[in-house]
């Protein structure tokens, strides 16, 4: 067979403005700006490079109902790789996903308006593709499982939640099992599967934070089928391989851009595999035009330092060029140098970085020592100020001299005091 160059990409989230300003050339946030740069550039690599199918594996927008001019600029981009002959399967992810079932998805309008070479997988199916050089491609669809749409409501009668995960769970993998076996019927076209969901082995990342709804995981030998040559994955940020050196390759895209702190170790990208007679073979392409945004975060422990200032802004110094970075500076202080932290010059040293995320103190408080849990009330006052010299470490010497010292002054009080 001719090989097919299948690029896989997932977890675009157009409209995410975290850590983001109106960019006055566009008018549209900068961290969207961001991302969209981030989807022009794989733009760039699938007509370059000659990418016979492109396989979008859900989550295009941060909301389920993103604004006209996010919609317009996704679409934009989309529309661009598509005019180049290159089909594109778009998958339903959970943030694409109404809040209703039988409504429609943030994506569907391109199924609506029949857009040449863009399909959208919207149900369990099977399709057939025509790629870019002509080969033939059966791409199985999974987008994410809506709960209220696979579990009836007479399902739901008397079933705690993990039940009903362990329902969904189950729909879900025969869902899975039926489209291998659909794939089968043709034999002499290589599959692939397209899903939207979480993988029990696999790692998560940040995605956790903004997932929507009660997430159902599968396991990895689910989706290990021979039926396969590649298992495009999305949902889970952190791009990862989890079927080793195995076959299928089954692959987590990850996101293409950072979308907090959680991810600032992350590489990001997209992959590419080649189906082919043999094997297939896949890499992961980070930074093709542009690396995504840098996340920085400073941590500076000034708790021995005369001057917790100037302790923090060398730190900073030495970072060196911010003007492309998100920065967040974490800086640890004993309770008394607090006073002496200046944040008007920490922030003028930050002034050059893209962001400034955060100034975050972590303060040493000292602990109020308490007498040892013994009930004060109970106590008379020599006894009160013993315990007391006890646990302020005071010497037995001294604690002596001082105990005989407050008893004489009691007894000289009490015997000066005026009768009642």
């Amino acid at each position: 067979m001719k090989p097919i160059k299948v690029l896989h990409t997932a977890d675009i989230h157009i409209g995410m403005e975290n850590y983001g300003r109106v960019d006055p050339e566009t008018g549209i946030n900068g961290r969207v700006m961001d991302f969209l740069r981030r989807l022009s550039d794989i733009g760039d690599y699938a007509i370059e490079r000659e990418i016979d199918v492109l396989l979008f594996a859900g989550d295009a927008y941060r909301t389920r109902d993103p604004n006209p001019t996010y919609q317009r600029e996704f679409a934009r981009r989309i529309k661009r790789i598509a005019d180049a002959g290159i089909p594109v399967m778009m998958l339903v992810g959970n943030h694409d996903l109404p809040a209703v079932s039988r409504r429609a998805s943030s994506i569907d309008i391109f199924g609506t308006l029949d857009v040449p070479n863009v399909m959208v997988g919207d149900r369990e199916a099977l399709f057939q593709l025509t790629c870019r050089n002509g080969q033939q491609l059966n791409v199985a669809t999974a987008p994410y499982p809506l709960r209220s749409a696979l579990i009836s409501r007479e399902d739901h009668q008397g079933k705690s939640l993990a039940e009903l995960d362990n329902l969904l769970q189950g729909i879900m993998i025969e869902n899975v099992q039926a489209l291998a076996e659909q794939a089968r019927q043709t034999p002499d076209v290589p599959a692939v599967l397209m899903g939207h969901f979480s993988v029990g082995e696999a790692s998560h990342g940040s995605e956790k934070n903004i997932m929507i709804g009660r997430d159902a995981a599968l396991p990895r030998s689910v989706l290990a089928d021979p039926i396969w040559r590649y298992v495009a994955l999305g949902h889970i940020h952190k791009h990862q391989s989890l079927n080793r050196d195995l076959q299928p390759p089954i692959v987590y895209s990850g996101s293409i851009e950072r979308i907090d702190f959680g991810e600032e170790h992350e590489p990001k990208g997209f992959v590419v595999a080649e189906i082919s007679d043999g094997p297939t073979t896949w890499e992961f392409v980070s930074g093709f035009h542009r690396e995504a945004r840098p996340f920085l975060t400073i941590e500076v422990d000034a708790r021995e330092s005369a001057d917790p200032t100037a302790a923090v802004t060398d730190a900073i110094r030495q970072r060196g060029e911010l003007s492309d970075t998100v920065v967040k500076v974490v800086v640890d202080l004993r309770q008394e140098q607090e006073p002496l932290l200046q944040e008007r010059e920490i922030k003028r040293a930050l002034q050059d970085a893209h962001f400034v995320a955060a100034l975050q103190k972590r303060i040493q408080r000292v602990d109020r020592q308490r007498l040892g849990g013994v009930p004060v009330e109970s106590l008379a006052p020599l006894e009160l100020l013993k315990e007391y010299f006890e646990v302020k470490g005071v010497s037995p010497e001294r604690a002596k001299t001082l105990l005989e010292r407050a008893e004489a002054l009691m007894r000289e009080d009490a015997s000066n005091a005026i009768p009642g």
